[in-house]
């Protein structure tokens, strides 16, 4: 019986201390790994419960970009980009005009070099390099300094003011070079890189986000500027112009153009013009000499609230047509004053830059789909695009063009009013002969070197014959102007 009873007791004890180790092992063992990530939280915890004493903490090595997890890596976007870009300067003699050479219209006997610098990317093996317009304004020597420190003259292939590029070229082969992104695709809040020279730092890279797309900041002089800029917050100074603006696959999104600032120095935000302008403008410069710019021959304004509310037009979308320029494309497609254009080829517009922005893209004699909403109906209309002459082949140079302006026959109330029998009057003025003689828009020119004008070919014919340029005219106002310069 005592037997039976010690074995009861025995068992009883043996199963007890079975259960007290297997509580025991639940509560204190270690936790279970079941990926990666949890062990380096763990490894975390355990050094942060140590007040991170130990200086060897082991932290996970991140390699290229993973949107998924966010991680923030740009080393092998850099080491793309960074080979591509250059540094650009540029020298010019200022002349030192005297009191004695006002006054006698002599030519000054001395000048100062002037030397200043931005940034170039390389965008083909053989030596093209793109770059702002206004870096090489002026310029009388170009030299290009790559990366490695090696040095090259440039010679400019041509330079757009509209959009504010400028193509160049040296002598060399099998450059590094960098790939054209996708400026389109460019989504708000997404890494980009800015890469250029700034305060003359070579080799400078900066990261930011897109803070906004075909951003109009009215930068550019030009009247026919086509401002579409992505705005980001990189950090952007005084020699970052022309430099490279990469996403992280480190392709080239962007030239890098202009900051917002009030000390010409960064503040927050800067702006570069998109690659898929940049893109058209170098193929044009490369096999034409010049841009072929297509028009479609509209004055536009952006719709907003207000506007909406005096138009009575109901939704707040698109750009609404203003003015229709007579035998325009616009105006022989059917498109009228009033209309709202919501869409080219089937990508939607609602401000005048990116209108702007998706004509750049064409040549003059194609075709483009225009959505339109007239009465609040939508349809599409079919458009051939013209060059800057209302024509619809491409553009050739004409000897017009040296004087920088749009011009248009005045109407015959004009005529009447003005008590003129002739005259072409002066639209709009560009960077040209006009501009830097002081003709102002609007001005009505009735003859050139004494033989009256009534249309834009009279002009382009007395240009062709002369070295010399004697403009006689009107403005709206009445009042009379003389103007004398050499082409």
């Amino acid at each position: 019986m005592k037997a039976k009873i010690w074995l009861i007791s025995f068992f009883t004890g043996l199963l007890g201390a079975f259960v007290a180790i297997m509580i025991f092992w639940t509560i204190y063992s270690p936790k279970r790994i079941e990926n990666v990530s949890d062990k380096h939280n763990l490894v975390n915890e355990f050094y942060e419960s140590r007040g991170n004493n130990n200086e060897n903490i082991i932290q996970p090595v991140l390699f290229g970009n993973n949107e998924s997890t966010g991680e923030t890596n740009f080393t092998n976007a850099v080491e793309l980009g960074l080979p591509t870009v250059v540094h650009v300067k540029t020298q010019y003699n200022q002349p030192n005009y005297t009191l004695y050479d006002f006054i006698f219209g002599t030519n000054p006997r001395y000048s100062t070099p002037v030397m200043s610098s931005g940034s170039g990317v390389i965008i083909s093996s053989d030596g093209y390099i793109v770059t702002n317009n206004h870096v090489i304004d002026n310029a009388e020597i170009i030299e290009i300094v790559l990366n490695n420190k090696s040095s090259y003259p440039a010679k400019l292939v041509g330079r757009d003011a509209t959009t504010d590029i400028a193509l160049l070229k040296i002598e060399a082969e099998n450059l590094s070079f960098i790939k054209y992104g996708n400026s389109d695709e460019l989504r708000i809040g997404e890494w980009v890189i800015a890469i250029g020279n700034p305060f003359n730092l070579t080799s400078t890279a900066t990261a930011g986000i897109v803070s906004a797309k075909a951003r109009n900041i009215n930068i550019l002089s030009n009247n026919l500027a086509i401002e579409s800029f992505i705005q980001t917050d990189a950090a952007v100074n005084p020699g970052n112009s022309g430099g490279a603006l990469i996403n992280t696959k480190g392709e080239l999104v962007g030239i890098n153009t202009a900051i917002a600032s009030k000390n010409g120095s960064f503040v927050g935000y800067s702006f570069a013009i998109p690659v898929n302008i940049v893109r058209k403008v170098v193929a044009d410069l490369v096999e034409f000499g010049e841009v072929q710019r297509a028009y479609l021959g509209l004055d536009m304004v952006d719709i907003d609230a207000q506007i909406a509310k005096k138009l009575n037009i109901t939704n707040i979308e698109g750009v609404y047509v203003a003015r229709v320029w007579d035998n325009g494309a616009a105006d022989k497609a059917g498109i009228e004053i009033g209309d709202i254009i919501v869409a080219i080829n089937s990508n939607q517009v609602n401000s005048n830059s990116e209108l702007l922005e998706n004509i750049s893209r064409f040549r003059p004699s194609e075709t483009i789909s225009i959505l339109i909403k007239r009465d609040n109906k939508p349809k599409k209309i079919k458009v051939k695009l013209q060059n800057k002459y209302g024509e619809t082949g491409l553009t050739q140079s004409k000897s017009i063009d040296k004087l920088g302006g749009r011009f248009e026959q005045i109407s015959n109330n004009d005529k009447i009013r003005l008590r003129i029998n002739s005259g072409v009057q002066v639209t709009d003025i560009m960077p040209g002969k006009l501009a830097a003689n002081g003709v102002q828009k609007g001005f009505i020119i009735v003859r050139i070197n004494n033989t009256y004008i009534n249309s834009v070919e009279d002009i382009e014919k007395l240009i062709n014959d002369t070295d010399g340029v004697f403009l006689e005219g009107i403005y709206p106002n009445g009042t009379t102007a003389y103007y004398a310069f050499k082409l």
